[in-house]
């Protein structure tokens, strides 16, 4: 019977059990505690590996099986979201407010009205941020943010956390902006983390999590421009 693995803030912030010990129920649950620094968010990210929870629990990572991912080429722009990103009066920025796009994303929602995004983890993504690793993708219309989304972005891979939208097709524009960067910058492959109906329409699919960790071993540590260059 496997069981989860929990962290000490002491343990070398590097180490993680192997991805294949996630359990099955909840699926895909791998390790409990630790913490969020940057050095323990980046060697989880290497791994296949993200950190998910609700306030007053530890800090919970998982690594699911199948994985959702999208690879850029698979992207599935439809002719009204093109319509509306050249006639919408949207315009695409890479890093121009960071905190604005995970506030938008942590705000509530009608099918939602908790976050999992939490002080502790907007504080964290907030210093991946500062040190050039987690980037936001903003949707604006004369100025407003109206959508974007954040993410991580490690050599030819960028790690979806999270989007939102203010305003019908601003999420989805700023995802098609972040394809656009991608097969620029050659990062092969958008990590959605877990399958949802909206992704899936766009084009993302589930893979084998061996899959995805041998993506990983092949793109993570590849080299890059700056997301924003170009």
């Amino acid at each position: 019977m496997r069981t989860i693995t929990w962290l000490s803030p002491h343990d070398a912030p590097e180490w993680f059990p192997p991805a294949d010990q996630a359990l099955e129920e909840p699926a895909g649950l791998l390790a409990a505690g630790g913490d969020l620094s940057p050095e323990r968010l980046v060697a989880a990210y290497r791994r296949g590996i993200f950190p998910w929870y609700s306030p007053g629990q530890p800090v919970l990572w998982w690594s699911p099986d199948p994985r959702a991912v999208l690879f850029p080429e698979e992207f599935r722009e439809r002719r009204s979201l093109t319509k509306v990103r050249r006639n919408g009066g949207f315009t695409a920025e890479v890093d121009t407010d960071f905190a604005a796009v995970i506030d938008g994303c942590a705000a509530p929602r009608v099918a939602s009205p908790g976050t999992w995004i939490t002080s502790e983890m907007r504080a964290a993504y907030l210093k991946l941020h500062e040190l050039g690793v987690a980037h936001s993708i903003e949707t604006r219309r004369d100025g407003e943010l109206l959508g974007g989304l954040y993410g991580v972005r490690l050599g030819g891979v960028f790690f979806g956390e999270s989007m939102f939208s203010r305003e019908r097709d601003a999420s989805k524009a700023a995802l098609a902006h972040l394809v656009e960067l991608c097969q620029r910058h050659g990062i092969a492959v958008i990590d959605c983390q877990l399958p949802s109906r909206h992704l899936m329409s766009l084009g993302a699919r589930t893979i084998p999590r061996s899959q995805f960790q041998a993506l990983l071993k092949e793109h993570v540590h590849a080299g890059g421009e700056p997301l924003g260059r170009g």
